[in-house]
């Protein structure tokens, strides 16, 4: 359910080209039933996500959540509980 619009309240994954974590993280979002917009990280991006404390990617940018880095099923669950608690 990948998105290109977006808003305040939207998941946001930074994410590049390539990355096995990243698909891993769409793939567990798009089988929660879970909308996402894709930024691809340029190097001044990953600059500021480095500087931010982030490692790897992807990052994921969540409403009601601290934003994490890498393929966490276990984060992904927890978003999935949050949303559906707002629907």
């Amino acid at each position: 359910m990948n998105s290109n619009g977006g808003s305040a309240d939207q998941v946001t994954v930074f994410s590049r080209e390539g990355c096995v974590q990243c698909n891993a993280t769409y793939r567990a979002l798009n089988a929660k039933g879970i909308e996402y917009k894709v930024l691809t990280v340029t190097e001044d991006v990953a600059d500021d996500l480095r500087e931010l404390g982030f490692q790897q990617l992807p990052v994921v940018k969540a409403p009601g959540m601290k934003s994490w880095s890498g393929f966490n099923p276990g984060k992904i669950d927890e978003l999935a509980a949050i949303l559906g608690g707002a629907r």
